[in-house]
């Protein structure tokens, strides 16, 4: 393990990750001005768009500026926090900087930033990602809501004897208020491996059998420490190839990336209406 490693405030057995939360949630304050935020989204990769489409950035600050946070270690993820003054008033964090699970950094920093968001007051957590999709139905480019997971990291972050129920953990309410926005999205099952490869043919004819339609790195963790914390969370993704042996090509970072770029705007717009509608 590296010296930048262990000076890291969470790879401490004994530190409180909610503490770091809460100090975290100081310093986001402190550099933006704004004591409190009502909604909090993580944008994944495609979903980068909206943090201009949904209201007027007051401040953007570098992640690594605020406790606990680390550089994204993957292309597509932006590396700030932004305070966003929505239209209606209220105040949404944009969070542009994700640990994925295969970073190895351990599951608290995977969820550092869910908890922070909760720590400034959030209430709405709005988690999007890029991911393959298992149904043939959908073409790259389609958003797809979340309706339950399937945590194949063999991991939580919840600690000791800590029982969250996870049952409607990503909200029907959410859910049914978008479709009012856009009546044709579609929802699936989301299944999170450890990554970082991309699944074989025969592990996503596995996650098909044990009920996913959709298949990525991240999010599932984060959705739990979010009902932990007890926020409503709304859970969507991008999909941007269909999955491995469902997909006839070899699978390619460089054609997530461009199938997100491509969908950006429209993406971005959706998301607003969301948010807006919030």
């Amino acid at each position: 393990m590296s010296t930048s490693s262990l000076a890291h405030p969470l790879d401490d057995p004994a530190a409180d990750p909610f503490a770091i939360a809460a100090q975290a949630a100081a310093d986001i304050a402190e550099k933006t001005g704004v004591e409190h935020h009502d909604i909090a989204l993580t944008l994944g990769s495609g979903w980068a768009k909206a943090a201009d489409l949904i209201g007027e950035t007051t401040a953007t600050i570098p992640a690594t500026e605020v406790t606990g946070f680390s550089k994204p270690a993957l292309e597509g993820h932006v590396g700030t926090l932004r305070s966003v003054l929505l239209p209606n008033g209220k105040r949404a964090l944009i969070i542009g900087a994700r640990t994925h699970y295969y970073e190895n950094h351990g599951v608290r920093r995977v969820v550092h930033s869910v908890r922070t968001a909760a720590a400034t007051g959030a209430k709405v957590m709005i988690l999007t990602n890029g991911a393959g999709g298992i149904r043939e139905s959908w073409t790259p480019g389609t958003p797809v809501l979340i309706s339950d997971h399937i945590n194949l990291t063999a991991d939580s972050p919840l600690e000791g004897a800590t029982f969250i129920d996870l049952t409607d953990l990503y909200s029907q309410r959410l859910r049914d208020l978008a479709r009012t926005l856009e009546p044709d999205l579609d929802e699936g099952v989301y299944a999170q491996f450890r990554g970082p490869h991309y699944e074989t043919p025969a592990e996503v004819q596995m996650a098909k059998a044990i009920g996913a339609h959709i298949v990525g790195m991240s999010t599932a963790l984060e959705a739990i420490a979010a009902r932990q914390s007890g926020m409503e969370i709304l859970g969507m993704s991008l999909i941007t190839n269909l999955a491995a042996g469902i997909q006839k090509t070899p699978l390619s970072h460089e054609e997530v990336m461009e199938a997100g770029k491509n969908a950006e705007a429209t993406l971005g717009a959706l998301l607003a209406r969301i948010v807006g509608a919030l």
